[in-house]
């Protein structure tokens, strides 16, 4: 019997086998998520997100992630951002700076990558890198402008002092390089829809394992781990967790720390 299952095994690289291990940690990940979302259809209480899909404040504090089991929690950088915060409130503008910076500030808004396509029909040829001061929003505008970015052969970057956050990394994700500034902060956590009341169980369940899936298929192509999705999914809302600098690099996240995350 032994024998059997190891010649069954032995069909597999090891690659494939971590592969698989990593899905499954997912979808546990997604289940437990999905729990959580049933508790709330419980209460049937309504949603609390803002029309703009931004949590408030706009710099939330960091996920404790000890579990009263001791250790340290998530890295806090928020002293080290210098943001303005009614700037980020606002739907996100493209302003063309010197040396070929693309300057990309405020919340992602719906019909964001649309205005992005506009900017670099007309610009494009001048525009090298991105620069990313965003905390999130839409997730189908975040994963479009990121794979415009790919497309365009651009790189990012979250300089000194700037904010990427909820659905910014995934557009940090889309450059060819990614360049991240040690005072800099960059956070993720989990994903929530604008509505009047939350999903029936059956289908927040579904959803929240076809926006996990998007999301680490969306990184895998970007050449991100999707690992790093996990922290999201253990992440409320109105919280964040704040990667850092060795993460993001270990993630693939970063892949530099040069002169344009330091401008």
């Amino acid at each position: 019997m032994r024998a059997t299952i190891g010649r069954y095994f032995a069909r597999f690289d090891e690659g494939e086998v971590i592969r698989w291990a990593f899905r499954g940690l997912l979808i546990g990940a997604v289940g437990v998520l999905a729990m959580d979302l049933h508790d709330l259809i419980k209460a049937r209480r309504p949603a609390t997100v803002s029309p703009a899909g931004i949590t408030s404040p706009i710099l939330p504090p960091a996920v404790d992630t000890r579990d009263g089991e001791g250790g340290s929690a998530t890295v806090d950088p928020r002293d080290q951002v210098l943001v303005d915060e009614d700037r980020l409130r606002r739907p996100i503008s493209f302003t063309l700076k010197p040396g070929g910076i693309l300057a990309a500030e405020g919340f992602v808004d719906v019909g964001a990558a649309a205005r992005f396509a506009a900017e670099i029909a007309v610009r494009g040829e001048y525009v090298r890198a991105v620069l990313l001061n965003s905390p999130g929003g839409s997730l189908d505008d975040a994963i479009a402008i990121a794979r415009q970015i790919r497309a365009r052969g651009l790189a990012t970057a979250v300089v000194d002092g700037a904010f990427c956050a909820s659905s910014c990394p995934l557009m940090l994700a889309g450059g060819v390089t990614r360049s991240v500034g040690v005072k800099s902060a960059v956070g993720v956590h989990q994903f929530y829809a604008v509505g009047e009341m939350p999903a029936e169980p059956a289908q927040a369940m579904s959803d929240a394992q076809a926006t996990t899936a998007r999301i680490s298929r969306h990184l895998d192509e970007m050449g991100v781990d999707p690992a790093l999705w996990l922290h999201a999914l253990d992440t409320p809302p109105r919280a964040l967790y704040y990667l850092s600098m060795d993460e993001m690099r270990g993630f693939g996240l970063a892949t530099d720390t040069g002169p344009i995350a330091a401008k």
